[in-house]
Formats: structure tokens, sequence, C-alpha cells
């Protein structure tokens, strides 16, 4: 049984990510310790990093939101035996997570996804090819609309992952790396 817990790799995984000095200098230290932290005192099955993992994951395969994400980690911590280690939000379920996520832009765009406001667009308030505006909404007190947009929330925003972080990770594993070449 030791060796099938053992042998999902994290360890590994969580080294392809990040050296020693690297996870020091970034703050991802904890990481590398949530690895090694059982999830509740007798636990041999699962570490507290393996376990927000799995539940991360099982997030994105059934399309959870945020909300019913924290509720179900809030019921599970009461399920938990006392002194576990399982977090109740998923803003500090992710926090665990982050070192291992990717660099990312966030770029808005039209909600009608005419354009990206980047480059020529980026400073822009109204789509120029279908009128619509490049921020939310807000309905005041008095039935007016009002557009908000200092530090308002975009229609609709892109996610770009760079090229090169991407390949960089790609090739941090050298058996990988072989078998990408």
């Amino acid at each position: 049984m030791d060796d099938v817990v053992h042998d999902d790799r994290l360890e590994d995984m969580i080294h392809d990510v990040v050296d020693e000095s690297f996870a020091e200098a970034h703050g991802c230290g904890s990481m590398l310790s949530d690895a090694e932290t059982p999830l509740y005192p007798e636990s041999t099955n699962f570490t507290r990093f393996s376990a927000v993992l799995r539940l991360i994951n099982l997030k994105a395969i059934n399309g959870w939101t945020d909300k019913s994400f924290t509720e179900w980690l809030q019921l599970l911590k009461d399920m938990l035996p006392e002194g576990n280690t399982l977090p109740n939000r998923n803003y500090k379920a992710k926090k665990i997570l982050c070192p291992m996520g990717m660099e990312y832009k966030k770029i808005h765009a039209c909600s009608n996804d005419c354009i990206l406001y980047r480059k020529d667009f980026e400073l822009l308030k109204i789509c120029p090819r279908c009128g619509l505006s490049r921020y939310k909404l807000k309905q005041k007190d008095d039935d007016t609309i009002e557009e908000i947009e200092k530090h308002g929330s975009p229609m609709n925003v892109m996610w770009y992952l760079p090229i090169i972080p991407r390949m960089k990770r790609l090739f941090a594993n050298p058996n990988d790396a072989k078998n990408l070449r």
C-alpha cells in the first residue's frame, strides 16, 4: 500500500517545476512542505498537497463554481478528523497550488469577440466594430446606468499563456524533453 501511495510521483513533479533555490526565493517553500505534510495526523494516503491537487482537478473536470467548491471544502474539512490540514476555502486551495501555475496575461476582449483591447485598441473604451462597451455597466440607485471605467470589470477577458514559459515547462523534465524531441 505504501508503494502505491508514494508512486504518484508528486515530489518529482514539484522538483520539475521548481528547484530548491527557486522555491526559497519565490516563496514556493510552502509547496514543498505541503507535499510532505499529512492531510491529518494518521493519514498515510494523502498529503495536504496531493489532496488539494486532486480536489482542484475534480473542480475543473466537473465545472464547479468557486462558491460550490468552497462549500465542498468546508464540508470535507468538517468530515475529516480533528487536526486536518485541508483548506476550507477555494482561495486557500489555489494558493497552495499557485507556484505550479503558468505565467499568464489577461487581455480585455470585446464581448462579441470582435477585437482584443491591446496594441492599437489598448486605450479604447468602446469596440470600434460593434460599438459595445469594454466595461460592465453598473445600475445606479436612480435607475440610470453608469459605465465602470476606473478599475472596473471588463466585459470579457482572454487569458494568454505566453509561448516561451510554456516551452520551458514542457522541456523542464529531461524524460519529457527527450520524448518531445
